[in-house]
């Protein structure tokens, strides 16, 4: 019955258009505004990752009306992204276009099933100088990639990393066809920069298009154009590929889906910040952008992310419900079944215009300002991340981020760890000297219990130690590991040792890796701190009445 109860949390509800009587209207304008605005990033990210632009338009179509419809966000726009395309761009180079729909198909299962088994909320485990040095690494990523169409060159040969790509791009191009491709591009980002300046809710990269092309054709500009597209959406149909490719594809698909989850949901959790249109379901989220990579694939598309940009735009626009992100959709198609004659003469460097100054927005300065000014070790997370990611994987870099982030703080925390010892409670008695009070703080964990263990293994002149642990916010296999050896070492130089104030949610683990079982007596284990220093007393008076009796005979 519980399974059911989740399953149904992750389906479609009528309880997803209850506003809509009062958001309707503002929710068709932002769909019409958003889809103006996505037509030509679909068109790039098409082009750019190598499977064309029909694949881009697709997916922006497909994938999302059904995240719109099964996605976990109000206000979520979907689609082709460029940090997706710079996982598909040597997808494609090592398994041929045809590989990207498998992948796509493989990645969004992975995705559902992450969303089935609850793992949506795994996201906010990532450190926030990891995900905007993994921000910043896609951009700069997603620039140097635009620089072959940006000067109208694209050698025979040339590098899977961007930055060596670009250039040899640069080496090999044509001056005459280099300038034109250069002017394009700077129209296009001259028109994107200023057109909000004169209203927000102008569509920059629509207009920039437009007026590009309608020069470049105007004047016959020796530029390379998007080409002939189809005028329908293509029938749908399963992908398939042979056992040996399915097998190459697992490790990209993993690599893919981990991508998909984390810039969905991370662009979930901006538009919540953005917003009052409810809270978003994360587990759900993940069902609707797997859904929606599955369904791409059928019509021959691309995986697909949650979009930040298109998003934010959504949101600025007056979407409110789900029905804007539909509207985008069937804008999109409209464009497919009635304008792809005009769509194909598009240059190419106007569409890596529109994709450089994308790439440079999607880096704030103020940010980059904040993250390298938080602490040391979050600015070298951030670096750290940036440079991986540009260098090497997206996924490998998010992987060392998280795993850098993860020892620094760890490191940071068992330095809040501390022992120290503490006077006995009451008025001083003869032979408190012989008993040495210590106080365990904050986190006794493998991070740190060596260190503890070092401070107070050496203590010397004492009969007996009690081992105040109380304070103990976190305990876990090796810190407990390491009490029972403190005590062993103690008891074995004939210091018996007290333990106080075990908490209950450490009882179990104590006594499973033999803490109260070193003990020299089971009844040392004290809850009241009184009762173990008065117990303690009595023992070294015993103790000392027993080593000044005389020796019999």
């Amino acid at each position: 019955m519980k399974v059911l109860t989740n399953l149904r949390r992750l389906l479609p509800g009528a309880a997803d258009y209850r506003d809509l009587r009062r958001t309707w209207r503002g929710d068709l304008m932002a769909g019409l505004t958003v889809g103006i605005v996505a037509l030509p990033l679909a068109l790039a990210f098409g082009v750019s990752s190598g499977v064309g632009a029909e694949a881009g338009l697709v997916t922006a179509i497909v994938a999302g009306i059904v995240a719109a419809v099964f996605g976990g966000s109000n206000v979520q726009v979907s689609g082709p992204t460029g940090a997706m395309v710079v996982v598909l761009v040597p997808i494609v180079a090592a398994h041929g276009v045809g590989a990207v729909a498998i992948v796509s198909l493989m990645a969004g299962v992975l995705v559902v099933l992450a969303g089935v088994l609850k793992l949506g909320r795994t996201v906010s485990y990532l450190p926030w100088p990891v995900i905007e040095g993994f921000t910043l690494g896609i951009a700069v990523i997603i620039f140097l990639q635009q620089v072959p169409s940006a000067v109208s060159s694209h050698p025979a040969s040339h590098s899977d990393n961007a930055f060596v790509a670009a250039v040899q791009s640069v080496l090999a191009a044509d001056a005459r066809t280099a300038i034109w491709a250069l002017v394009a591009v700077a129209a296009v980002a001259a028109i994107m920069v200023l057109a909000p300046r004169i209203h927000r809710r102008l569509p920059g990269s629509m207009i920039a298009i437009v007026v590009v092309t309608l020069i470049a054709v105007a004047v016959t500009a020796p530029l390379p154009r998007i080409g002939e597209l189809p005028s329908s959406l293509p029938s749908p149909s399963l992908p398939t590929a042979s056992w040996s490719t399915l097998l190459a594809l697992i490790g990209p698909a993993f690599t893919v889906a981990a991508l998909a989850a984390i810039e969905s949901l991370l662009s979930a959790r901006v538009a919540v910040s953005l917003s009052e249109t409810g809270p978003y379901d994360a587990d759900r989220e993940l069902v609707g952008q797997g859904l929606a990579s599955v369904a791409s694939s059928f019509f021959g598309g691309m995986p697909a992310t949650g979009a930040i940009a298109r998003t934010s735009v959504n949101i600025r626009s007056g979407g409110r419900t789900r029905l804007a992100a539909i509207v985008h959709g069937l804008v999109l198609l409209v464009v497919v079944y009635l304008a792809t004659t005009v769509v194909s003469q598009i240059p190419l460097a106007a569409l890596s215009g529109v994709l450089m100054v994308t790439a440079t927005r999607m880096v704030s300065a103020a940010t980059v300002r904040s993250v390298l000014g938080a602490s040391r070790s979050d600015a070298l997370i951030f670096v750290a991340t940036a440079i991986i990611t540009v260098s090497f994987d997206l996924i490998v870099a998010v992987g060392i981020g998280i795993a850098v982030a993860a020892f620094l703080a760890l490191r940071k925390v068992s330095k809040l760890s501390d022992v120290q010892r503490e006077p006995l409670p009451g008025p001083a008695q003869a032979l408190d000297e012989r008993i040495a009070l210590l106080r365990f703080d904050g986190a006794l964990f493998f991070g740190a219990a060596e260190r503890i263990l070092d401070k107070v293994k050496d203590i010397e002149d004492v009969s007996v130690v009690i081992i105040r642990m109380s304070q103990v916010r976190m305990l876990d296999a090796t810190g407990a590991k390491v009490v029972a050896e403190l005590i062993n070492g103690l008891e074995r130089r004939g210091v018996t040792v007290f333990i106080k104030g075990v908490q209950p949610q450490h009882e179990r683990l104590v006594n499973r890796t033999g803490v109260i079982a070193s003990l020299s007596d089971p009844a040392y284990s004290f809850l009241d701190l009184g009762e173990a220093v008065g117990q303690a007393r009595q023992l070294v008076r015993r103790q000392a009445a027993e080593s000044e009796a005389p020796l019999p005979g």
